[in-house]
């Protein structure tokens, strides 16, 4: 008698998805031990490398968070984006005219300035670069 497939049991087969279960679920904790700084950093480039560029206006600056409101496919967004670590890249009065990107998938998704774009008008006397 061939032995060979009666160590796929069922119960063998339930161990083997547990433990694949299992590491699953370790790598997705893993990943979701990123700080919020780093995860804010992340989303805020992927929404940069993937956005879509919609008109929008800068309301208030209020501490570290930028408030700002646009319009996609005739639905109002009102949002606001965390700037704590992008201070120095904001103008002394950063409302007005902007330019939004967001995530067609999710147009909720947005941001104003990240490390490699911004989409706030320069200041009348600043310096071309």
């Amino acid at each position: 008698m061939d032995h060979t497939l009666a160590i796929l049991t069922p119960a063998s087969l339930a161990a083997v998805a547990a433990v694949s279960g299992m590491a699953a679920l370790v790598q997705l904790v893993l990943l979701k031990r990123r700080p919020p700084a780093e995860r804010e950093r992340r989303r805020r480039l992927e929404v940069n490398a993937r956005g879509r560029l919609v008109c929008g206006m800068a309301l208030e600056l209020q501490q570290d968070v930028l408030h700002y409101s646009y319009s996609v496919g005739g639905a109002e967004y009102s949002a606001a984006q965390d700037v704590s670590a992008l201070r120095h890249l904001l103008p002394p009065e950063p409302a007005g005219p902007v330019l939004v990107k967001y995530l067609p998938s999710n147009p909720a998704n947005s941001i104003v300035v990240c490390e490699q774009w911004s989409g706030l008008r320069k200041q009348k006397g600043a310096a071309a670069g």
